[in-house]
């Protein structure tokens, strides 16, 4: 999977998974210390902005695993990671009362999480059987692992920043980096798999004959004094 025409679809879906999952983590590790301390609400008041996130969380999941076979992978994606971008900046950064930030807590489960959807297929249509478990997983915990540590940056850079603006800052930027990987991939619905096999069988083939044009030649017996024995 790092080699031939699958290096570079490793690399753009690993920076993929990355976004989608460094977005996520940034806002949703500090979404209840945002909602207590910025916006002063006890736990209790807390609580029911989370039901309506996981509500809208919930209700992506199923909308986006439809549209991901009607619209296209790479446009799901592209278009969640786009209305994300707009309903973090929107909930975080814009003066709205707490009435109207509940309401904004369904769109926003909605696209952040509803983006996972379809995921799983495109990143198993970008390679061929013997590589579709190692790629698909390789790209997908790459981008867990290092999204991990972003809400950690996040809580570093709150100190100077604020909370809201270092959410922001870097839940925006995953989003973008988002977009950009999923325009650069190439598409995967109604792809039949064996073109897949196909495409893998013509790139061993090419590795094959690349490596028999560095073998040495076989020495060969010189026959041309031997003679055919007689009858």
């Amino acid at each position: 999977m790092f080699r031939g025409p699958y290096f570079s679809r490793t690399a753009i879906a690993s920076l993929m998974c990355l976004g989608i999952q460094g977005g996520g983590y940034s806002l949703t590790v500090w979404l209840p210390t945002f909602l207590q301390q910025t916006r002063h609400l006890s736990v209790l008041h807390t609580t029911g902005y989370l039901s309506v996130y996981v509500a809208g969380s919930f209700c992506g999941y199923l909308g986006a695993a439809y549209l991901s076979d009607l619209i296209g992978r790479r446009i799901k994606i592209m278009l969640f990671a786009a209305g994300a971008l707009v309903i973090v900046v929107s909930y975080l950064s814009l003066p709205i009362t707490n009435g109207m930030m509940m309401l904004l807590g369904f769109p926003l489960g909605f696209f952040m999480l509803g983006i996972y959807s379809g995921l799983g297929p495109l990143l198993t249509e970008l390679y061929p059987t013997r590589l579709r478990g190692a790629g698909q997983g390789f790209c997908y915990n790459f981008g867990r692992g290092i999204g991990a540590v972003l809400p950690a940056v996040v809580g570093f850079l709150s100190l100077t920043l604020g909370l809201a603006h270092s959410i922001v800052a870097f839940s925006g930027a995953c989003y973008v980096l988002v977009c950009l990987c999923a325009f650069l991939l190439p598409e995967t619905t109604a792809l039949k798999l064996e073109t897949r096999e196909q495409e893998d069988q013509l790139f061993l083939d090419g590795r094959r004959r690349t490596a028999g044009e560095h073998m040495p030649p076989r020495e060969t017996a010189d026959t041309s004094r031997i003679s055919s024995p007689k009858i």
